[in-house]
């Protein structure tokens, strides 16, 4: 796949440490907290995640995963099999939604209603690689691995090691 690289390998793991300090000081540790990644490569950013918070802290941080298609306003489908992966409960946590890329905020609103339907959390924090800007809704990252100005024609693409064969993002 030809494109400009925005994130090498390198730049990708030292955002994901990034976002996993910045993640730790907005909650004043690990407690009640817990990383669930959107299906499908923000799963494989928060296992990134929630290791990387595991090894600062020394504890065990949840993971999980979250399916959104039945929660999308302009891709619902009530047929596709739900991929969602919590084994935890997310009532009364701190959860940290994680996203690879934020482009409209469509699919971070989707992910804040899947949630809800698993359990009341104390918070909901949205963490993204990439913020490209173009908002629809009225919805930001709290954290952010890179913000890239983009036009709407563009398409920016993350890929990762564990689904790709290699960890890199481009702008197509």
């Amino acid at each position: 796949m030809v494109g400009k690289v925005i994130l090498d390998g390198a730049a990708m793991q030292r955002a994901i440490s990034r976002i996993s300090y910045e993640i730790l000081e907005r909650n004043a540790g690990s407690a009640d907290l817990c990383i669930v990644g959107i299906c499908s490569r923000g799963v494989q950013l928060a296992e990134r995640i929630a290791a990387r918070l595991s090894e600062i802290e020394q504890t065990e941080i949840p993971v999980g995963a979250i399916d959104i298609t039945r929660f999308r306003d302009d891709k619902k489908s009530e047929t596709a099999e739900d991929r969602t992966n919590l084994p935890f409960s997310v009532e009364n946590q701190n959860v940290v939604l994680v996203d690879d890329v934020m482009y409209t905020g469509r699919s971070a609103r989707a992910a804040i209603d899947a949630v809800m339907a698993h359990g009341r959390p104390r918070t909901i924090r949205l963490a993204v690689l990439v913020d490209r800007g173009h908002r629809e809704l009225p919805i930001r990252a709290d954290f952010v691995g890179k913000n890239l100005p983009t036009s709407r024609e563009e398409e920016v693409r993350v890929m990762v090691t564990e689904r790709d064969g290699v960890d890199k993002t481009i702008l197509l």
